[in-house]
This record gives C-alpha cells, sequence and structure tokens, in this order.
C-alpha cells in the first residue's frame, strides 16, 4: 500500500506580511510624477487598508529618479502610523546615511546575482556591492541606530541583459552578506524568468545557508508565473512575499522586466487559500482605482479587479 502524500497546502504560513512595493519598486519605472500629497494618501489608504509594512521610497539621487525624490517627506508620514514598519531602498552608503538620519525602521539593500545587471543597476560589480555594504553596517553600528538591514538578491532567477545566472553564485552572494552581519535576505525574480520548480530548488539552497534570516520573496508577472512562484515559495514556508498595487512596476535597467504582482491578486489568492493577511480586500480594490488615476495613462496589471470576488468568498468575507 503506497503511503498517503503529504497534502500541498499542509506547509502553508497560516499568515502572510503582503509587503506594499508600490510606492518605490511600482513608481521608479514609470514616467508620471505622484505628487507628495497624493502618495501620503496612498500610503494612509494603504494603511486604512490592513497593510502594515510599506517600502515608501528610496534615498537615491533625485536627478536619477526624480519619482522618489520626496522619499524623506513620505517617510515622515508613513512614521507617524503606529504599527506600521515603513522601509526605504539605499543604494549605497550616501543613501543609507540619508536612511539612518531619518530613522528608518529598516533599509533594503539591492544586490544583483548578474554581474552584467550590477554594473548596469549600480555601476559596480557584485563584490563591489557586498563591499559597500559591509561599510553601510559599520555605519548602522557606529550610529547606534536601530534601523534592520535586509539585502535584497536581485536577478536571482536570471537576467536579461546576462541571460542565465548560476544559482551557486545566488548562494556564494547570501553567504557573503550574512558573513557581514546584516539582518535579512531576500530573493527576487527581477526580469520575471522564474517558474514554480526553479523557486523552489534556489529557495531550498538558501534556506540551507540562511534559515529563518531569508525573509521574503519578490515576484515579477512579466510572464505570468507570478502567482504561481508566490506559492511555491509558500510551500517553503515563506511567510512574507513582495507585491505592488495595480501590479505597477519594474526595473529601469532590466530590459523588458515589467509588471509586479498585483497586491489585489496575491491578496485573494491567500484568503482563497485560508491564508490570513490582515488585509480588507474591498479597500485594496478602492486604493487600487486611485493610483489608476494618478498614473493616468501608464500601464497597470492585475485580474481580480476585472471580476470581483467570487459569491463563496464574498459570503465568508461578510460572516
Amino acid at each position: 500500500m503506497q503511503p498517503t502524500p503529504p497534502s500541498a497546502t499542509a506547509a502553508l504560513p497560516r499568515r502572510v506580511v503582503v509587503r506594499e512595493m508600490g510606492l518605490r519598486d511600482g513608481l521608479q519605472s514609470v514616467a508620471t510624477l505622484v505628487p507628495t500629497a497624493a502618495k501620503i494618501e496612498w500610503v494612509r489608504a494603504a494603511y486604512d487598508a490592513g497593510e502594515r509594512e510599506i517600502e515608501v521610497g528610496s534615498f537615491v539621487p533625485p536627478k536619477l529618479l526624480p519619482q522618489l525624490a520626496d522619499t524623506a517627506e513620505v517617510l515622515a508620514f508613513a512614521q507617524t502610523l503606529p504599527g506600521l514598519r515603513a522601509t526605504v531602498l539605499v543604494p549605497n552608503l550616501k543613501g543609507a546615511q540619508r536612511a539612518l538620519e531619518a530613522k528608518a525602521e529598516m533599509m533594503l539593500l539591492p544586490l544583483s546575482a548578474s554581474h552584467a545587471h550590477s554594473l548596469a543597476n549600480l555601476r559596480k560589480t557584485p563584490d563591489d556591492v557586498v563591499a559597500e555594504i559591509a561599510r553601510i553596517r559599520a555605519e548602522r553600528d557606529a550610529s547606534g541606530a536601530k534601523t534592520r538591514i535586509e539585502v535584497g538578491i536581485s536577478t536571482a532567477f536570471g537576467c536579461t541583459i546576462q541571460g542565465e545566472v548560476a544559482p551557486g553564485e545566488v548562494v556564494r552572494l547570501v553567504q557573503a552578506v550574512l558573513d557581514l552581519g546584516v539582518d535579512a535576505v531576500s530573493l527576487a525574480d527581477t526580469v520575471g524568468y522564474a517558474d514554480p520548480a526553479m523557486v523552489s530548488r534556489l529557495f531550498e539552497r538558501v534556506l540551507k545557508v540562511a534559515g529563518d534570516k531569508l525573509a521574503a520573496g519578490h515576484f515579477h508577472d512579466t510572464r505570468g508565473l507570478g502567482l504561481a512562484n508566490c506559492y511555491a515559495a509558500l510551500q517553503l514556508g515563506i511567510a512574507r512575499l513582495d507585491a505592488c498595487s495595480a501590479g505597477i512596476g519594474g526595473c529601469p535597467h532590466a530590459p523588458g522586466a515589467s509588471g509586479n504582482v498585483a497586491t489585489e491578486d496575491l491578496t485573494y489568492m491567500l484568503h482563497s487559500m485560508s491564508v490570513e493577511t490582515g488585509l480588507d480586500f474591498d479597500k485594496l480594490l478602492a486604493l487600487r482605482a486611485k493610483i489608476v488615476q494618478w498614473l493616468a495613462g501608464e500601464p497597470t496589471h492585475g485580474t481580480i479587479w476585472k471580476t470581483g470576488l467570487p459569491k463563496t468568498m464574498k459570503v465568508a468575507a461578510h460572516a
């Protein structure tokens, strides 16, 4: 008699944090400038919808990304909301110093596993970036700040410039930054090359090195596999997933990288599987409608907003 196979959903986390990236990863690749007042309204609406982790911007030179020039102001507002972890992306030591001055709770440092993408994005090799991360960690410690450091390994599943990215290189870089004493790492499918089997294999390898310091998965829906890749990460116990309202975003230095997993679609999938998020679906859709107005003419993505919840979920949601 064959043993009964384990349930495919048995290992799923009971609760997942959907980390909203729209204000940074979403806006960095669109031409439309969203006013600061609208961004503050965005943060407030996301908070009201139950979001408790939001990447509010990036401390990069305004001439490079004018869309994010008001990050300090948006961060300052976000820090007034109780229980909200407002995070920022920083590409270098100068950006980290600004994040520390602003008392950011967490800064996300990008480290590309692709040599070619790293040069295009940061004008540094991956190992140069590791050395910069060491300086940032030393600066953080010397300042006495409590700001946490997460390193996001971008192009972990492939690169539109370089092509293949060796899994062993991803593991090497993860180990290098963990040796520096960073607080967490995450894996990003920056260009939408991953499939669920690739996600399972790479996350399994990195979990052996990072354990519970592997904090999140970041997937793009460029080729329609974003939610499937999220599910593969969930099956390995990953309980924090990045997403963007209205599925906006991409990487301006990675040709063809477009469309993050839509916050609304990911939330729908999780709720449908009885995974808690603390998010209010109706409020997420209302926020999406505002974002579409602010980004009039820009491409947006996602599916569930077109159809709404199925009757079975509507009954459950209002029971």
